[in-house]
């Protein structure tokens, strides 16, 4: 279950890490109030995963999630670069991450 929460506190970072650039420097204030929301819950939630996992492991996934998701998100909303390198970049997190899960014992 942990693991799971360790996901979804991820997810979180990508809806903050993206958030970011609608805030347009914290001067609007609904974009504002869901950034920080989302700051706050994804880091209660890591807390919560790291209460059982390793923590090396628990941030190293969580930090990827957010990375992937958010370059993923910068591409399909904000129209930057798909470029074949950055794509292998992301794959190679991706499988950090998958190697990190399977390398940890919980």
């Amino acid at each position: 279950m942990n693991w799971v929460i360790l996901v979804v506190a991820g997810l979180f970072e990508i809806g903050w890490a993206v958030g970011l650039k609608y805030t347009e420097g914290f001067t609007r204030v609904w974009p504002t109030v869901g950034t920080v929301l989302s700051m706050v819950i994804s880091l209660g939630l890591l807390g919560v995963a790291m209460k059982s996992l390793p923590m090396g492991t628990a941030y190293a996934i969580w930090v990827g999630v957010g990375a992937v998701g958010t370059v993923i998100l910068g591409i399909v909303l904000l129209g930057e670069s798909a470029h074949p390198l950055r794509l292998i970049s992301l794959a190679f997190i991706v499988v950090g991450i998958i190697g990190l899960k399977f390398a940890t014992p919980a």
